[in-house]
């Protein structure tokens, strides 16, 4: 934050002029020496829908469609806002999260990029359906180097329902934009009072605004409208890797296991050209002696296969029931499938096909 201080005996006309042409906005605080000339921080805020933009519609009660109000009507609609940052609105999409695809992965991170190379802003908030913003957050911490922080936040009720969470939760999440102290915590999602980590977070409930929780870790950070608090220190470097070029990113494909699992849908998959599969495995990225020994064969026909888990929580570790060393298989440690999908396939568009390294990159990140 810049303070301006501007002589007692210039004129109010000549420092009004002064402040705007820095962009200022004039604080009213003066004593017998100077006026004082604060600037508020830069925000952009970049919308691509979701509940938090909302109609209620009239299949029941509770029913709603995604993206139908812009980013712009979300900010003018909390007025507050202009207490606290100078907020540049830009519309990248309005859809339902569901419907997140790579082509606006890549939008917004080569919006985000731009940005910062020509210090557009102080911080980013991207508002964003909560089905996938953890995805969307993960891919952005993955590829996505600055000091500024960039934050996600949406609403799990729509900006038509009586006690919509979303103007509170745009609030917070610009609050902590704004604030010096969100510099270096990579990407984070700011939902319910509550500041949680891009690689930690995920969504564990179908309609809680609690949602949000950063399993095998816990939340970084607590916030409301007067104050902004870490309790985890600063993120540690993880290896940078490139934004690919263009969409789609390359075909890695999630197979969910379960009990009496053969092996059809896998040679299936093999047949349609997949460059990865990540297993969402039973407890410790397991499955059927039938599947696993697909998957070997998938390895041998140059598939990349990365073990993970359906649980929800705890970490897949190597060569516990399963011999990862012999058959050749990536573990993706605290990872949930679908953020080992979208790290696999960054890898292997950055050009990453020996196992060794895929293996050290899901070990990067903690």
């Amino acid at each position: 934050m810049m303070i301006f201080k501007i002589p007692v005996k210039a004129s109010s006309a000549a420092a009004l002029a002064i402040c705007m042409m820095m962009g200022a906005t004039p604080a009213i605080s003066m004593n017998n020496q100077v006026h004082s000339i604060q600037t508020l921080p830069r925000i952009l805020v970049l919308a691509t829908g979701g509940t938090i933009s909302g109609k209620k519609n009239g299949m029941s009660e509770i029913g709603y469609n995604a993206g139908g109000v812009t980013g712009k009507q979300l900010v003018e609609d909390i007025p507050e806002l202009a207490k606290l940052a100078e907020i540049n609105v830009e519309q990248i999409a309005n859809i339902g999260s569901q419907d997140m695809n790579d082509a606006i992965w890549l939008r917004l991170a080569k919006r985000i990029q731009d940005a910062v190379a020509h210090n557009e802003a102080d911080g980013i908030v991207i508002t964003h359906g909560t089905d996938t913003m953890e995805e969307t957050a993960f891919f952005l911490d993955t590829v996505i180097r600055t000091d500024k922080p960039i934050i996600l936040t949406g609403a799990m009720r729509p900006s038509t329902a009586i006690g919509a969470d979303g103007p509170a939760n745009l609030y917070e999440a610009i609050e902590v934009a704004a604030n010096p102290k969100a510099k270096d915590h990579g990407v984070m999602i700011v939902m319910n009072d509550t500041i949680h980590a891009a690689r930690w977070a995920s969504k564990t409930h179908t309609t809680a605004v609690e949602t949000f929780q950063s399993i095998n870790a816990g939340p970084i950070g607590y916030v409301d409208p007067a104050s902004v608090r870490f309790i985890e220190p600063k993120k540690q470097p993880v290896p940078s890797y490139g934004l690919p070029t263009t969409a789609p990113l390359p075909a890695v494909e999630i197979l969910y296991a379960h009990s009496g699992m053969g092996a059809s849908i896998i040679n299936d998959l093999i047949k349609t050209g997949v460059k990865g599969i990540i297993l969402a495995g039973v407890g410790d990225g397991n499955s059927s002696k039938e599947a696993m020994a697909a998957l070997n064969l998938a390895v041998k026909q140059g598939v990349i296969v990365v073990r993970s888990s359906r649980t929800g929580s705890g970490f897949v570790n190597r060569n516990v029931e399963v011999n990862d060393d012999k058959n050749d298989f990536v573990v993706s440690y605290d990872l949930s499938p679908q953020k080992a999908r979208i790290l696999l396939q960054i890898l292997i568009a950055n050009g990453k096909n020996k196992l060794s390294d895929i293996q050290s990159a899901f070990e990067a990140g903690f």
